[in-house]
């Protein structure tokens, strides 16, 4: 099966790193023009770059905090001045946050609603009438598998991920009728920017390699996942392939998920 993206135009948010910098690089080799969004400049211009390696789309960099709605409001009109659509939108930015609830602050809860629940919600609200005018869009949610099975100190992720995946149900069922099909991913143990992040305060001497096999050893595939693998799920779920797929949250985490 190719498949391809080809005259699509992407948004993916924290796409200058891990799994939104996999993503960039699998959708544009896959013909997908690509907006990524980040807020280091230093960052995007190196992923960018890299990303424009090989591909057969173009891959374009915006500074955002997507936190901020001003931001996002001036990075959209950037993107449409630049590409002139957006048919694919990757609600990706965010980080795994998990304390005792009863020591998560307001500002905590708002900082991460922000990030991973209203950045979502801001940006597909400004894709969908394009999107419904052209018969045709792709939204995809990343999220975590904490968001179907939250556990003890999961907050605030667990929650701003479930909110997200509520999102997803809602907005699959709206768009269906118009051509817009919506999925969420949720990610279990894959090697990225957060376990070379989680290796270096857990690690205790051990080499990442090592850390990275003793962690997936745990896994019922017996190793932990590959950007690359859930960049591949991502396009396919982008393509007219899976046009019959929407209002799906997949887990991507190797069986580990106790809720299906």
């Amino acid at each position: 099966m190719d498949v391809r993206l080809d005259g699509r135009v992407a948004i993916i948010t924290g796409a200058s790193k891990g799994l939104g910098y996999a993503m960039a690089k699998e959708f544009a080799a896959s013909g997908a023009n690509v907006a990524i969004l980040a807020r280091s400049p230093d960052s995007l211009e190196a992923a960018v770059a890299s990303a424009n390696e090989g591909a057969s789309g173009k891959v374009a960099g915006f500074s955002c905090d997507v936190s901020k709605a001003e931001d996002i409001e001036k990075t959209f009109a950037d993107v449409i001045k630049t590409f002139g659509k957006v048919d694919i939108l990757i609600n990706n930015a965010g980080m795994s946050r998990a304390m005792p609830s009863d020591k998560i602050t307001d500002e905590i809860w708002q900082e991460d609603l922000d990030l991973k629940l209203f950045a979502a919600i801001r940006l597909s609200r400004l894709c969908w009438p394009g999107m419904k005018e052209r018969k045709w869009g792709r939204i995809i949610n990343v999220l975590n598998t904490g968001a179907k099975a939250p556990r003890a100190n999961g907050a605030p992720t667990a929650v701003s991920r479930a909110a997200g995946m509520a999102l997803m149900k809602v907005m699959s069922a709206e768009g269906a009728p118009h051509g817009i099909l919506v999925n969420g991913m949720l990610v279990g143990q894959i090697v990225s920017d957060q376990v070379a992040r989680r290796h270096a305060a857990e690690g205790a001497n051990v080499p990442f390699d090592e850390f990275v096999a003793k962690v997936g050893a745990s896994i019922p595939v017996g190793r932990m996942g590959k950007a690359e693998e859930f960049a591949a799920m991502a396009c396919f779920l982008c393509s007219d392939h899976a046009g019959f797929t929407t209002g799906t949250a997949i887990n991507m985490d190797g069986g580990a998920s106790p809720v299906v």
